[in-house]
Order: C-alpha cells, then sequence, then structure tokens
C-alpha cells in the first residue's frame, strides 16, 4: 500500500512537472532539473533520501550542506597569507553515533521493546532534544544464525520499533530514517565457529545483534 501511495504521489508531482530518479536524485527535480523547495526554501527529498546519498547527489551542497562533509562542498582553500586574519568559524553540525545491542532493546529474536531498551532510547530522545535535531538514523543489525531473507526482515523490524518509540517520545517522524542490513555487516568477522543455533554460538555473535543509531544536529 505504501508503495501504491508512494507511486501515486510521484505520478502527481510529475504531471505538474516534479520527478524524482530513484537512485540517482534524492531530491524532487522540475524538466528543467531544478530542485523543487517548499514555501519556506527547503528542498523537497524523496524516499530514497539518506545523507550519504545527498552526499552523492548534485543538489546535495545546496540543499544540506549543513549534514554532508565539509570537504564535500568546500573546495580545498588555498593558503592564506601571513598576517591575514582568520576567517570567523560557522556552526558545524555535531553528529553521535551510538551502537546499541540488539539484546539490550529486544529478546532474542525478537522485535519487540523490552522496558531496559525503552530506556536506553529515553535517554537518546533527551540528547536529541537538547540539540537542533536534524536526523536520526537508525540501523537495524542481526546475526547469521537463520536465513538471509529472515534476518532482513528482522533487522528492518528491529529499526522501525526504534523509530516508532522516538515518535511516540516526541521526535518528528521525518526525521528518523530508518534502515535494515540483516547478517550483511557482522562485527565479530571470524571469530564465532559453526552454524548450529547452540547456547555459546549465541552468546559468541551477540555483538553482531545491534542497532547502529546516528543523531545529527547543531547546538
Amino acid at each position: 500500500m505504501n508503495m501504491i501511495k508512494k507511486s501515486l504521489v510521484l505520478a502527481l508531482l510529475a504531471g505538474i512537472g516534479f520527478s524524482a530518479v530513484a537512485q540517482e536524485r534524492v531530491y524532487l527535480i522540475d524538466q528543467r532539473d531544478v530542485v523543487a523547495k517548499s514555501g519556506f526554501g527547503l528542498c523537497w527529498r524523496d524516499g530514497y533520501w539518506t545523507p550519504a546519498a545527498a552526499a552523492a547527489d548534485k543538489a546535495g551542497c545546496e540543499c544540506d550542506k549543513d549534514l554532508l562533509p565539509k570537504e564535500t562542498c568546500e573546495p580545498k582553500a588555498a593558503a592564506a597569507p601571513a598576517g591575514a586574519a582568520a576567517a570567523p568559524a560557522g556552526v558545524k553540525p555535531s553528529g553521535e553515533k551510538i551502537t546499541v545491542a540488539a539484546d539490550a532493546l529486544f529478546d532474542f529474536n525478537k522485535a519487540v521493546l523490552r522496558p531496559e531498551g525503552k530506556a536506553k532510547l529515553d535517554d537518546l530522545v533527551s540528547k536529541a532534544k537538547a540539540i537542533k535535531l536534524e536526523v536520526i538514523l537508525a540501523v537495524g543489525h542481526t546475526d547469521r544464525i537463520g536465513n538471509d531473507a529472515y534476518n532482513q526482515k528482522l533487522s528492518e523490524k528491529r529499526a522501525a520499533a526504534v523509530k516508532e518509540y522516538l515518535v511516540a517520545k516526541g521526535i518528528e517522524a521525518n526525521r528518523v530514517y530508518t534502515e535494515g542490513k540483516g547478517e550483511k555487516q557482522p562485527v565479530t568477522g571470524d571469530k564465532c565457529k559453526g552454524d548450529k543455533k547452540t547456547a555459546a554460538l549465541i552468546s559468541c555473535l551477540q555483538p553482531d545483534r545491534r542497532v547502529d543509531i546516528e543523531v545529527i544536529g547543531t547546538k
């Protein structure tokens, strides 16, 4: 249903001269290849937008300069003449990335937040509200136990559960982006041997069961 709604919205925008090219552009653009902006001068993002994708989009610096690495949008400055006064530093985005063990948020093989997990997210909400929040990225991961498709879905459900809780605590939904990586990015490497679901293997693979949460904003 969400995909149908998205298609209808994009079709409507295309009808009035705007388009969004998936996987190439992450902003809505008109037929002149100009980014569509709101009445407040903010660029319209599409559903594929992430900070990494914005850095690759040619309009990223125009639309989200504060979220991108400095070197992405500013050419390397020539050496200043001797005695020249340094330019005043502007307000720079601050970023904080925390990794929360999935076992601290969820029971094994589950995607329902535990009380201890909610307490950790409450602390994150407090930090987010102390800055001018730009975006929160929540990326779910699993261990290798189980098949790929199941683990992908589980990682997505866990990231979605984190978003749902953050939104319930007052974080704007359009500020929270989620992604599931399944078992694709383990941190245990080849440390844990075997494939049978034994207590020893489950314990060894615990670091892989995690949610990476990144809070980006300005102080």
